[in-house]
């Protein structure tokens, strides 16, 4: 799942073959769009809030437009190049998106042109997961080969690459200063990595946590790092201590998908058990954590 930068809607792919469009105040479906393949892993909202875009196993990322006027959406783009399946997507623009995938590579597209301007080759594992910094300028990924690494996206190098997880890497996650990210594992452990330092500054693990990491996103201040686990878990890390600092359970399946909405006021978890539950702090009592809402 992804949120829209309007902090209410957000989309949601589920290998039920749709791509779907919620309103997260009101839990209503805004859109329902079918998919060619019903093989997908990943889905993006583009910051206009005009595209939304998905692949998988297909290994295309295909590109659909909001504001189509046909009655059922269609895709518009689909974009082709990659020789695994499309693991991770996230939009730049408008006109560009970052792709990454099980062929070892990352690709900057030119979506008006459906061509690739950019691939990105230093990994030795598929990689998985990608997250653009806020200024555009690079972005960070990670692999299989238990290693992130940072790209410049005007140059297309690798610029830094960070090691220490023991296994896959699932999910990387900026910091909202830019200067550092958020790493999961299989290994059963969270990290955060300093850019400028070019090391771990710290490591979420607990001796009763024996399950990989599906995926990270960090509160809007960045003290808290929220963590979904293979346990149907999602525990939430405090950044600066190194500490557990709240465990967030209801699903009934492993947790595959987390993201925090742009104002930072909500927390969406997406699960094997084909739910989406908002998350969100109750200011009329005093539970630190409450299940706002439930999603289909």
């Amino acid at each position: 799942m992804h949120w829209s930068e309007d902090k209410t809607h957000l989309v949601s792919a589920s290998q039920d073959g749709k791509l779907l469009v919620w309103d997260s105040l009101t839990t209503n479906k805004v859109h329902a769009i079918p998919l060619r393949s019903s093989w997908v892993m990943t889905c993006s909202y583009s910051p206009s809030g005009t595209f939304v875009a998905c692949g998988g196993l297909d290994n295309i990322c295909s590109i659909y437009n909001l504001r189509s006027r046909e009655v059922t959406i269609r895709v518009c783009r689909e974009l082709n190049a990659h020789t695994g399946y499309l693991s991770c997507c996230r939009f730049i623009s408008d006109k560009q998106i970052v792709t990454s995938s099980g062929d070892m590579t990352c690709i900057l597209w030119d979506m008006e042109a459906g061509s690739k301007v950019t691939e990105f080759n230093d990994h030795n594992g598929d990689v998985m997961s990608v997250s653009i910094a806020a200024d555009k300028n690079i972005f960070v990924s990670g692999a299989c080969d238990a290693t992130a690494k940072l790209w410049d996206l005007r140059t297309g190098k690798c610029e830094q690459t960070f090691q220490g997880h023991e296994s896959d890497i699932n999910s990387v996650h900026f910091f909202p200063n830019g200067h550092a990210f958020g790493t999961g594992s299989d290994d059963a452990s969270c990290r955060l990595f300093d850019i400028r330092a070019d090391r771990e500054l710290m490591q979420y693990a607990h001796d009763n946590i024996l399950c990989g990491i599906t995926s990270v996103a960090f509160s809007l201040s960045g003290r808290y790092l929220f963590a979904g686990y293979d346990d149907f878990n999602c525990n939430v890390w405090d950044t600066l201590k190194g500490e557990r600092a709240g465990l967030l359970s209801g699903h009934d399946n492993r947790v595959s998908c987390l993201g925090v909405s742009v104002d930072g006021m909500a927390l969406c978890t997406g699960s094997w058990d084909s739910l989406l539950k908002v998350w969100a702090k109750r200011y009329d009592d005093d539970d630190d954590d409450d299940d706002d809402d439930d999603d289909d």
